[in-house]
């Protein structure tokens, strides 16, 4: 396992359509879970852990890493299981989200498989209310459950999810103007909300990308001014059925929506994500969570927005 990023190239051209490769493991049980293998830097055998005093009860210490210090979180107490007995017995998958590098102490890691994001499904409506589930898929005819990893990192590592005085100037425009956010993590579209609400933005939310390209039809069905209308679309890269860079692209490909302006607002922190950016057309590239930088690019870019709805009136 400690070649896992290896074959990077290969997993680019993976994410360039709908694809993506999932690392498998077990946590207690034989339940199956997977991580998007892009935010896994390695996998170890548990090394010695420092305690923490007074740090949270899923952190069971912190390991030296290469110089380096991080934290080391039990995965299955995270979610609500039980502890994992003898950590010394366990593997770690160091991962990356949001910029930030810590290590999941897992029972056990299975292998890694290759994936369409079609077949990444949402959880069944009311089975992922109050859980860690953010997607599920099938493997060798066993249900895998993709854990809301940044519901975990908040609830532990907490996060700034107000914007600092005086970085909204313009609270709202002239004309109404309207955002569509795609992200399947619910803590994520909270965040997103959050800045918005706070700039008086109107915003309408959906689970993934299928639904979002779905809710941009349907506006266009409807006969909505789309283009004078909606301002912005703010997805996420990770997202079951149809990910960012596959909604981009269909975006791009259609004549009526062309013009939209995109912003990729993912937690994935691969060197691949700018090329990505310009290869499918986005406009911008926003790692997670930054609510000031985001809440600054919304802001330009509505008021870009409402000036040139002006010049075409």
């Amino acid at each position: 396992m400690a070649g896992v990023l290896d074959g990077v190239d290969m997993r680019t051209k993976l994410a360039g359509h709908n694809r993506l490769e999932l690392l498998l493991f077990r946590l207690n049980g034989r339940q199956r879970f997977g991580i998007n293998v892009f935010k896994v830097q390695e996998v170890i055998q548990c090394p010695p852990l420092t305690e923490v005093p007074h740090s949270h009860p899923v952190v069971l210490g912190i390991a030296n890493m290469r110089g380096k210090t991080i934290s080391i979180l039990d995965l299955s107490q995270a979610i609500g299981g039980p502890a994992l007995d003898d950590p010394r017995e366990k593997f770690v998958i160091i991962t990356e989200y949001n910029r930030k590098v810590q290590g999941f102490l897992v029972d056990s890691v299975d292998r890694i498989v290759n994936m369409n994001w079609e077949e990444i499904l949402p959880p069944p409506k009311g089975a992922a209310d109050g859980t860690y589930m953010t997607a599920v898929t099938q493997v060798d005819d066993e249900l895998v459950e993709i854990i809301d990893v940044e519901k975990v990192l908040q609830e532990v590592v907490g996060s700034k999810d107000d914007v600092s005085d005086g970085v909204i100037v313009d609270r709202a425009e002239e004309l109404p103007q309207h955002v569509l956010l795609a992200d399947d993590s619910s803590i994520a579209r909270k965040q997103v909300t959050r800045v918005l609400e706070q700039m008086n933005v109107e915003y309408t939310t959906t689970n993934d990308g299928k639904q979002a390209l779905d809710q941009l039809l349907a506006w266009l069905d409807e006969g909505r001014d789309v283009e004078n209308w909606l301002a912005l679309v703010i997805s996420d890269v990770e997202m079951p059925r149809m990910d960012g860079y596959s909604l981009t692209k269909a975006i791009r490909e259609h004549a009526k929506l062309s013009h939209l302006h995109v912003i990729l607002h993912t937690s994935l922190s691969g060197v691949f994500n700018k090329s990505m950016v310009q290869k499918v057309g986005a406009n911008d590239f926003l790692p997670k969570w930054e609510p000031d930088t985001l809440a600054m690019i919304v802001q330009d870019h509505l008021r870009q927005h409402a000036e040139e709805r002006r010049a075409r009136v």
